[in-house]
């Protein structure tokens, strides 16, 4: 996937004068990633959390619909995601860049 561009559902991004009308986001732009999996799953814990680790992004969430979880990813390297956490219906969670945002897995899902 040497070219490969993936399409998140979402993306908190950092703040930039410009709203990012000159280029688009990288990497270290990226607060939290977050992919929301139905039938995706397998795609998005397997070729997507591989490419979003090596390239950088510090914070990654799987929405597991099916499941009614959400799986959070930190600290990458080349080799993956060293942390992960799961979080389940009434489990608080925040964006390690936004400790000040609280959800619960029960507000995401509705």
């Amino acid at each position: 996937m040497p070219r490969s561009e993936p399409q998140p559902d979402l993306m908190l991004l950092k703040p930039r004068a410009d709203r990012y009308s000159s280029s688009l986001p990288s990497a270290t732009d990226v607060m939290v990633l977050i992919e929301v999996s139905d039938k995706t799953l397998e795609y998005d814990r397997g070729p997507k959390l591989s490419l979003y680790a090596q390239h950088g992004v510090s914070e990654y969430w799987i929405v597991d619909v099916q499941a009614k979880r959400v799986e959070v990813f930190r600290d990458p390297s080349h080799k993956g995601y060293s942390r992960k956490l799961e979080f389940g219906r009434a489990d608080v969670l925040s964006p390690q860049d936004l400790l000040d945002v609280k959800l619960t897995v029960d507000e995401i899902f509705g």
